[in-house]
C-alpha cells in the first residue's frame, strides 16, 4: 500500500501506483486514442490490456502497442469470452498496489484517474466507485431507458448489499489490489459489475463513491450492452447476495 497523499492535488501530484486494466473487444476505432489517453496519466504503472478474441484490427493495434511500449502488458484469448472474463485475466496480473478497470471505448475519461485513487491514498478507502451520477462534470445525454435501468438495478444492488451506491453499474472501480485479487470472479460478460459489488460488500471494504464525467457512446458508434445483459444484472444481484457464499466470509 502506497502512503497516503493528503496533499496530493491531481495526477500530477500522484506516483506511480495504478495498475489499468483494459478489456478490449472490436474496439479498433478508438483503442489507439485510449491508450494514449491512459499512459499518459502520471500515475499508471502497467496498462494491461486484454484483448477478447476481436474480429477487427484492434488486436494487432495492441501488439503494435505492446512491442513499443514497456509499460503494456499484452493477453490475447483465443476465442472470445466476454468483458468478464478478460477482467479476470487482467486483474490476475496486476501488481501495482491499485487496481483500475477502463474500458476501450471512450466513454470514460482516463484524466479522471485522480478522482477515484484520492480516497484510497489517502487511507480512507479499499475500493471506489465512480458515479456517473452525482453532479461533477459534463454527462452526454442519451438513452431514458438505459438511465431507468440503471438506477433499477442499482437500488436492487443497494437493498441486497445495504450500500447506498448511485451507479452501481459504473466502469470506473478502483481497488487496492489486496482486495482485488482475493476476491473470486465468476462472471464472463457484463455480470461483472453486480458481482463485485455484492462481494465487495461482504469483505469489509472501506467503499467510497465519488462523481466522474461520461461521454456515452450510442449503438450506432459501438455499444454493446444490452437488454439481455440487464436480466443477467438482476439474477447477478439474487446469485451473488444471496445464493453463493464467498470463500472467507
Amino acid at each position: 500500500m502506497e502512503e497516503p497523499l493528503s496533499n496530493a492535488r491531481c495526477n500530477d501530484d500522484l506516483p506511480p501506483c495504478l495498475s489499468v486494466v483494459t478489456p478490449v473487444f472490436n474496439e479498433a476505432s478508438t483503442i489507439d486514442r485510449v491508450l494514449r489517453l491512459i499512459l499518459a496519466q502520471r500515475p499508471v504503472k502497467e496498462l494491461i490490456v486484454v484483448d477478447d478474441s476481436s474480429t477487427d484490427q484492434s488486436g494487432a493495434i495492441l501488439k503494435q502497442w505492446a512491442a513499443r511500449e514497456p509499460r503494456i502488458k499484452f493477453f490475447q484469448h483465443e476465442r472470445n469470452q466476454g468483458k468478464g472474463a478478460a477482467l479476470r485475466l487482467g486483474i490476475s496480473k496486476a501488481s501495482a498496489s491499485i487496481v483500475i478497470v477502463q474500458d476501450a471505448d471512450l466513454e470514460y475519461d482516463p484524466s479522471e484517474y485522480f478522482q477515484l485513487l484520492k480516497p484510497i491514498l489517502t487511507g480512507k478507502a479499499d475500493v471506489v466507485f465512480g458515479s456517473r451520477f452525482a453532479a461533477f462534470g459534463p454527462r452526454r445525454v442519451l438513452y431514458f431507458w438505459h438511465a431507468v435501468g440503471n438506477k433499477f438495478l442499482t437500488t436492487l444492488s443497494n437493498m441486497a448489499t445495504n450500500l447506498n451506491l448511485t451507479d452501481m453499474e459504473t466502469c470506473y472501480k478502483a481497488f487496492r489490489r489486496e482486495i482485488i485479487q482475493k476476491i473470486p470472479l465468476e462472471e464472463n460478460r457484463f455480470g461483472f459489475e453486480p458481482e463485485i459489488t455484492a462481494k465487495v460488500s461482504r469483505v469489509n471494504a472501506r467503499i467510497y463513491e465519488v462523481p466522474i464525467s461520461y461521454n456515452g457512446r450510442t449503438y450506432a458508434e459501438g455499444k454493446k450492452i444490452g437488454w439481455r445483459d440487464g436480466i443477467r444484472a438482476l439474477w447477478c444481484i439474487i446469485k451473488y447476495n444471496f445464493l453463493k457464499k464467498i470463500p472467507g466470509t
